[in-house]
């Protein structure tokens, strides 16, 4: 079996439409959750989390369980991540497919 390499992407390469990026960060804030509404007609608990490497900035959006896993100062890496551009603004996003790794609480 191969072994299976990921490339690690900068932060400031990310674009907006991009899908399965690996990205390594540290965790510069946590916003406090929100209810969201959801499309199915259940609401959900989401936070903005802004995370930083040597390249630059970018916020991730930390959903339900996500958002106990992080602090500001944590080490992460999301795995297989998309962004997308809310209201002018790039984001990160862990989505259904992706993971979110500790690497450092």
């Amino acid at each position: 079996m191969l072994a299976k390499y990921i490339a690690v992407v900068q932060i400031s390469q990310l674009k907006s439409g991009m899908s399965g990026v690996t990205v390594e960060a540290s965790v510069v804030s946590v916003s406090e959750p929100r209810t969201v509404n959801l499309r199915d007609g259940g609401t959900a608990k989401v936070a903005d989390c802004l995370i930083q490497d040597d390249s630059g900035q970018i916020k991730l959006s930390l959903w339900e369980d996500q958002i106990a896993m992080v602090k500001a100062g944590s080490k992460i890496a999301v795995e297989n991540g998309y962004t997308r551009s809310f209201k002018g603004e790039n984001i990160l996003n862990v989505g259904r497919y992706g993971k979110l790794k500790i690497i450092e609480y």
